[in-house]
């Protein structure tokens, strides 16, 4: 019996001792492990997306608090940080992981348990908004989840309300010069929901004070205005915008590759036929995904509509940005369809791709229930957009010319940042605030694609100051500024917007239309122009091929 108890023990340090070398010392032995080299998608200077072979970028500072209160906080108990190349995850999550978006990160978080959805590629999926909103309490945003909420990361502040002639009001009280400077004549609006919550978005880098005054606005109530006696105003803690910056980073090492993520972009034509079962399904995915935003009404006032902005779209008014249609329009079924998988970019409305397409059918179905245009309206039919034309450096030359002289700049800025001289002072048809794209970080809210580009130039966004071009601009034209746009988030980062450091050879050779930089797999590498590849010792002649086809 002795010696079957010291053969067991020795059997057990033995096995011990290699899974401790295989998984912990094996790993960071070989080379592909210590390399910071990924696959990243860019935009060209002529409008396509390629990938290439680029070092993935370290934390900032803030993102780096940002991952210790991560830590701190045991999000990664839930949440994994790995896209495997099985069972169809890169058409779920996104493109399979890397080693080199790990080399920043000491210790891994990789994890294996998904009691949440794994986050290796959340990173821009969502607006800063929505993840404020979500860590107040998830139930706002995903009304079935399990996951807690994160209060203690926010700063509350309970302040009764004031009546004046313009309506409740916030004290002057003393607490608030903490996070505004009270500058007269500077308002900082802010919106409380029906139970007097009142997020206050917090400034770059979480730099308080804000400059201005804050005011309560209730216009979202229209003539029937919450009776609130006080509000509580919810101010994120350098920790929590810390934590968000950090969820935003990941998976933006893989760069713009949201834009050509197939289950997102190539959505199918849908017709919604009216049916009774098909609306009833539509109400049960609309109350377990969308009212959180959207409220019970569908008036765009749900319980998480005071963290977004801009605010989640009114249903009732029958307005749509996102059509295929003529300006004024109601959207077609497909249009509805395209908007809900795809979700739209630099906002709170996120993708829903990965939720079944007769679930996005049905809850197309049901929103179309809370106005009467739909009764008494009929779509008209889509406008016919041809074939785009062959993007040509002098194409994009001459929309640049013409980005000045249709005045885009005045609401875009000249460097298409969204910072033009108008920018301060838009509103949308409901008179809330509403912000120019920034075409240098590339997320168009109605799509990235050359066409999505000329539709919204030739049709409009219903509901907002861009107007349709069909009148004032020709075909030529519209497609010149498109590319023009496009070119303007080319070799830049999605999330900074900061230029790239592409070597001038390599855009040359991702801008030929016969480098097939298509995917990951293809990616061109920049070191390896001008010099033949790499042998691998074991296959003379050959270059070693890293998982998923990537050469060395």
């Amino acid at each position: 019996m002795k010696s079957i108890s010291t053969f067991a023990v020795g059997a057990g340090f033995f096995f011990v001792t290699v899974a401790m070398f295989v998984q912990g010392f094996l790993p960071m032995m070989i080379p592909e492990s210590r390399s910071t080299r990924v696959t990243r998608a860019v935009r060209t200077d002529l409008g396509d997306v390629k990938w290439l072979r680029y070092d993935a970028a370290d934390y900032s500072p803030l993102e780096r608090r940002g991952r210790a209160v991560y830590i701190r906080e045991g999000c990664w108990y839930c949440h994994s940080q790995y896209v495997r190349p099985v069972t169809g995850e890169d058409r779920r999550w996104g493109p399979v992981s890397e080693a080199g978006e790990y080399a920043f990160d000491l210790p891994h978080l990789l994890s294996t348990r998904r009691i949440g959805p794994d986050l290796a590629r959340v990173g821009l999926k969502y607006g800063d908004d929505w993840h404020y909103a979500h860590h107040w309490d998830p139930r706002l945003v995903v009304p079935d989840s399990v996951m807690p909420g994160f209060k203690w990361l926010y700063s509350q502040i309970r302040l009764p309300l004031v009546k004046t002639d313009a309506g409740p009001a916030l004290p002057p009280a003393q607490v608030l010069r903490v996070f505004f400077t009270l500058k007269a004549g500077k308002l900082i609006p802010l919106y409380p929901n029906a139970a007097g919550l009142t997020f206050v978005s917090p400034p770059p880098e979480g730099r308080w004070p804000i400059d201005g005054t804050p005011i309560l606005d209730f216009k979202a109530f229209g003539a029937e205005p919450p009776a609130l006696d006080a509000v509580t105003l919810i101010i994120p803690t350098r920790d929590m915008i810390g934590l968000v910056a950090y969820v935003q980073k990941l998976g933006t090492d893989r760069g713009a590759w949201r834009e050509v993520f197939e289950p997102q972009v190539n959505v199918a034509a849908v017709n919604a036929a009216p049916a009774q079962d098909l609306t009833g399904r539509g109400r049960f995915v609309y109350k377990t995904r969308c009212v959180g935003c959207h409220g019970p009404k569908g008036d765009g006032n749900g319980p998480a509509a005071t963290f977004l902005f801009p605010r989640p779209r009114d249903f009732t008014q029958g307005v749509f940005k996102f059509r295929t249609t003529p300006s004024g329009s109601l959207p077609t079924d497909s249009d509805l369809f395209r908007t809900v998988t795809r979700g739209v970019r630099w906002t709170a409305m996120p993708t829903w791709h990965e939720l079944p397409a007769e679930d996005r059918l049905a809850v197309v179905t049901f929103i179309k229930t809370f106005s009467s245009r739909w009764k008494d309206e009929k779509p008209e039919p889509p406008a016919e957009i041809g074939d785009p034309p062959k993007a040509t450096p002098a194409l994009v030359a001459r929309g640049k010319t013409l980005y000045q002289s249709a005045k885009c700049f005045q609401c875009h800025g000249q460097e298409g940042k969204g910072d033009g001289e108008s920018a301060p002072d838009l509103t949308d048809d409901l008179k809330f605030p509403i912000r120019p794209t920034d075409f240098t970080r590339g997320q168009l809210k109605g799509g990235s694609a050359a066409r999505d580009v000329y539709r919204a130039m030739s049709l409009g966004l219903d509901g907002t100051p861009m107007p349709s071009f069909a009148d004032a601009l020709s075909d030529e034209e519209r497609w010149a500024i498109t590319y023009y746009i496009l070119s303007l988030s080319a070799w830049r980062d999605p999330l900074t917007g900061r230029p790239l450091a592409v070597p001038a050879d390599a855009r040359a050779a991702l801008d030929l239309p016969e480098t097939p930089a298509d995917r990951p797999e293809r990616a061109l590498d920049p070191a390896g122009l001008g010099r033949a590849a790499v042998e691998s010792a074991e296959k003379p002649g050959k270059p070693r091929v890293y998982r998923g086809g990537i050469r060395e």
